[in-house]
């Protein structure tokens, strides 16, 4: 596996690999905006066997703080390890830049769905903190799960 930064050639595989997790991406126009930003946040692939595996995508919010917009991986490549090699590469590229926190948001645990709870062990078992829930981003159906990582202090 080789992870490298996203060239635009690898935007339509990108989209090829959330189109078939409609139950982590289902809304259209969520994935629309997913896709459209990939040529303007900071962005990694996953290759294995010559192919986009999957992808992450970074917003920087301040320059002590980013997050982890979208991450998405092959299903028949879930549990080994695509995704945590996809984090830990943006995590060293962040720390390089003097980010002190990376921040994620996911399905909060009020909502029982099982994917999303193995979504949330996923970044716990890669040091996330769980911060905060709420209704109020995406809705009272669709709470949302504010994961926070200490990369590094800025001193």
């Amino acid at each position: 596996m080789k992870i490298r930064r996203l060239e635009p050639a690898d935007i339509r595989a990108c989209e090829r690999i959330l189109r078939a997790l409609p139950e982590w991406f289902g809304i259209e126009e969520s994935n629309r905006a997913y896709i459209r930003d990939l040529d303007t946040l900071l962005s990694y692939v996953a290759i294995v066997d010559g192919e986009v595996a999957g992808f992450l995508s970074l917003k920087h919010h301040f320059p002590t703080a980013s997050e982890i917009d979208v991450l998405a991986v092959e299903r028949s490549l879930h549990r080994r390890g695509v995704g945590r090699a996809l984090v830990e590469r943006a995590e060293a590229g962040l720390r390089a830049a003097g980010v002190a926190l990376l921040e994620v948001k996911t399905l909060g645990p009020s909502n029982p769905d099982e994917g999303y709870r193995k979504t949330r062990e996923f970044y716990t078992a890669l040091g996330f903190l769980a911060l905060e829930e709420t209704a109020t981003q995406w809705g009272p159906d669709n709470p949302s799960l504010i994961m926070v990582k200490v990369l590094g202090s800025r001193t």
